[in-house]
């Protein structure tokens, strides 16, 4: 027995799996890193020679010809910030951000995480022609980023990824944007004005909600040649259109309904009623995460990758490091990344909880932000791509040895601001690493100790709700692990059930939360409960006034009861708490009000909880 329940297998939240992609990819990126210089360094001769192969696409007398490292910085690196605009949107419509003033201070800090930088490298470049590459100096990697924080593991605050994430997006945004207007070259305006025009077409699609997948990517693709052929850098179309696909949650009405098509098809499995069923499936899940899954895989595991392997080889040497580390190209972005990152989100940060006077607070502790601001100096994939446009030659490779110093920097600083916070007393700490902000309640209902069904202290300061189903098999899974986690926390946990029958798939779940709210009226609400989950097999009437029965009830007036669904009206007050807590599947579980994504095993939901009773004790 490992303490993993099904669920452990199943798919995780859009985000969790956005940063567990990204922590993942760091290894292949890092891989081909090595690779490149490796490469590089044996045959320099044939490593520039292939990424100059020039490749040509044509049809007719038109056509795009450009060689294979700018293939991959312009052509691929659009589907990279594809994904980036995807998780923008995602964050914005169902994500932290979808509180609007939530969406400040990540911007500030992402903003003064880049000016700092920037401030350090021209102080130290001013005056000379390498100070066209201040944007070389200024974005952080979000998969070396994440995947260097995977490696500190428990050391520092789950909610660390999630600030560093939206930072990290912001940062990418500003950095499209300085690359499109400071980057670019010549502009041809009228190749602007039809890459205008294609997206006007795309804004009038997703406004009337047109959702035909090859017609968008027809579109995406003549944004993508109109702005290479007006100068802009092609790749803000990857970015567009992320940002234009929307994201939402699985809403239980629309499976129902698919769960009424599947049922058509299987009782006349006709071509038509396949076809109709398939455009069910595909209508009920966010265009958003559905793309996500798609592509970010290959983002994250191959293009990256690819993308280092084309612009990280350079030829390592004593004397071209000396060189190196006395040149102001260099020095500028080491210390932009390493020193300029860390000061300029911490300062940022400081200064959007102090304008705003106390409405918005960081989301963890300014222990956390700082050890974040030194992970975020972990620059590689937009710096080297802005270096690529802004320097050639020596210059080129300075600012290369700059990015890869600057990792190996800001890892080395992330783990010395780790280890002293790990000096701290246990309670200053937590407050380091925690902070007071208040997180977002994804529980529309409040737990009200009149109504809903508490088993433990009314006081304890960590409340975990699950809305379950009685005959869910998985539901069933996750009793035994809510039993041990409630033995191991004691009076520090309560635990809610509420009721989420899913009366398409399980014909007796309703019947059956019914018979737990007739238990209840006679007080034996939670002896019937265990008794259910222990017989999920077990639930039609018959069964029910044996349980009655068998846990001492007055047998005619639970029969009377459940004849006359008394506890109809309560059940149904639940599904209307988890219909506006956009809960569409059992079991869900919530801690201290905020949704629990993931596996629900002990280990897991322990994790959550120690967690919560930490940040409570702080509040």
């Amino acid at each position: 027995m490992t303490g993993q329940t099904a669920y452990g297998t199943a798919p995780r939240s859009p985000l969790r799996s956005f940063i567990r992609t990204e922590t993942g990819s760091a290894a292949a990126l890092l891989a081909a890193t090595v690779a490149a210089l490796v490469w590089a360094n044996i045959a320099p001769g044939t490593y520039e020679s292939w990424w100059h192969t020039h490749l040509s696409v044509r049809f007719g007398s038109a056509g795009i010809s450009l060689d294979l490292r700018d293939w991959v910085n312009d052509g691929l690196m659009a589907l990279f910030f594809f994904v980036v605009g995807l998780e923008a949107r995602r964050e914005f419509d169902v994500g932290e951000l979808r509180e609007r003033r939530r969406l400040v201070l990540p911007v500030v800090a992402g903003l003064c995480g880049m000016l700092v930088p920037i401030v350090l490298f021209l102080a130290i470049n001013a005056g000379r022609p390498s100070a066209h590459g201040w944007g070389a100096a200024m974005s952080t990697d979000t998969a070396f980023a994440l995947g260097i924080l995977a490696v500190f593991g428990g050391r520092l605050p789950g909610r660390l990824r999630v600030f560093l994430l939206t930072v990290a997006v912001a940062d990418d945004f500003i950095a499209l944007v300085i690359i499109a207007v400071a980057y670019s070259g010549t502009i041809d305006f009228a190749a602007l004005a039809v890459a205008a025009g294609v997206f006007a077409v795309l804004l009038v699609l997703r406004l009337a909600g047109v959702r035909i997948s090859a017609l968008h990517a027809l579109l995406a693709l003549a944004l993508w040649a109109a702005l290479l052929q007006s100068g802009v850098d092609p790749v803000v179309s990857g970015l567009i259109m992320g940002l234009l696909t929307y994201a939402r949650p699985v809403e239980r009405s629309a499976l129902e309904h698919v769960s009424g098509q599947f049922l058509r098809f299987r009782e006349q499995p006709t071509p038509e009623l396949e076809r109709t069923l398939r455009r069910g499936l595909s209508s009920t899940m966010s265009p958003n995460e559905r793309l996500q899954q798609m592509f970010h895989p290959w983002t994250s595991f191959v293009l990256v990758p690819v993308f280092a392997l084309a612009n990280a080889g350079i030829i390592v040497g004593v004397d071209r490091l000396a060189n190196a580390f006395t040149s102001p190209v260099t020095l500028g972005i080491v210390l932009g990344y390493v020193a300029g990152k860390p000061i300029g989100i911490f300062a940022g940060t400081w200064l959007a909880v102090r304008l705003s006077r106390g409405r918005l607070r960081a989301p963890v502790g300014w222990g956390a932000v700082v050890a974040g601001g030194s992970l975020a100096g972990v620059g590689f994939t937009v710096s080297l791509l802005i270096a690529d446009i802004a320097f050639t030659g020596a210059r080129l490779e300075q600012a290369k040895i700059g990015v890869l110093a600057a990792v190996i920097c800001s890892f080395l600083i992330t783990w010395l601001a780790t280890r002293l916070l790990a000096l701290l007393p246990q309670k200053r700490r937590a407050r380091a690493l925690l902070g007071e902000a208040q997180t977002i309640v994804d529980l529309a209902e409040p737990v009200d100790e009149r109504r809903d069904h508490i088993r433990g202290p009314l006081d304890a300061p960590v409340t975990l709700v699950e809305y379950g189903d009685f005959e869910c098999p998985y539901c069933g899974l996750a009793e035994p692990v809510v039993r041990e986690l409630l033995a191991a926390f004691g009076d520090d946990v309560r635990y809610v059930w509420r009721h989420l029958p899913l009366a398409d798939v399980h014909p007796n779940a309703q019947l059956a939360a019914e018979a737990a709210e007739a238990a209840t009226m006679q007080g034996r609400y939670w002896e019937m409960h265990d008794v259910l989950l222990t017989h999920q097999g077990a639930l039609q009437v018959k069964h029910l006034l044996a349980y009655a029965e068998q846990i001492g009830l007055d047998g005619d007036r639970f029969r009377s009861d459940l004849g006359n669904r008394a506890g109809a009206e309560r059940v149904a007050e639940d599904l209307e708490s988890a219909d506006l807590s956009q809960v569409s599947g059992t079991p869900t579980f919530f801690v201290n009000g905020r949704r629990h994504y993931g596996a629900y095993d002990i280990a897991t939901l322990s994790t959550a909880v120690r967690t919560a009773r930490a940040q409570a004790a702080l509040a």
